[in-house]
């Protein structure tokens, strides 16, 4: 999913199996970059960190690291769950 042609057929397929989750959350939060809401639909799949990592060609400690930065821009309390958050969209 490293190149624009995958990346549009897996936002397409995503969003036939989970009805306009990628515009909800970009409704809710308008600043989110393309690699945040593609990462938001990973945990959306409920994918872990060690499933996520070699999709974004990243190590497991930076997509820890991306939940980290994620967590502060949807402005999430330290104890509320970021993948339940994904989740209720």
């Amino acid at each position: 999913l490293n190149n624009n042609k995958d990346w549009k057929f897996f936002k397409q397929a995503f969003n036939n199996a989970d009805k306009d989750f990628l515009d909800k959350i970009k409704k809710a939060h308008p600043d989110l970059t393309p690699n945040d809401l593609r990462f938001c639909a990973y945990l959306r799949l409920n994918l872990t960190s060690k499933e996520i990592a070699p999709l974004l060609n990243i190590s497991t400690k930076s997509v820890e690291t991306k939940r980290y930065r994620l967590r502060k821009r949807l402005d999430l309390d330290h104890d509320d769950s970021l993948v339940n958050y994904i989740l209720k969209f």
